[in-house]
């Protein structure tokens, strides 16, 4: 199932989001938050893994993560 990594910055609103598509898309995902978690210096930045067939039913799903920009992958 595919998995989606969502840095959301809490005060903006900003996030970026990161698709991971395929069979295992769910766990490269989750490996990937988790290494955001370790890395991450800015407690304003929420770092979520989601899982859901497409990124559309994840907006509706989760509609605050999108409230904001996207920006530019880091």
């Amino acid at each position: 199932m595919p998995g989606f990594v969502i840095e959301y910055h809490r005060p903006s609103g900003d996030r970026r989001v990161h698709e991971f598509l395929g069979e295992s898309g769910h766990r490269e995902a989750l490996l990937y938050r988790l290494r955001l978690e370790r890395e991450r210096t800015d407690e304003d930045w929420e770092i979520a893994s989601l899982n859901s067939d497409s990124i559309e039913t994840l907006q509706k799903t989760h509609a605050r993560y999108f409230s904001g920009r996207e920006l530019q992958s880091a």
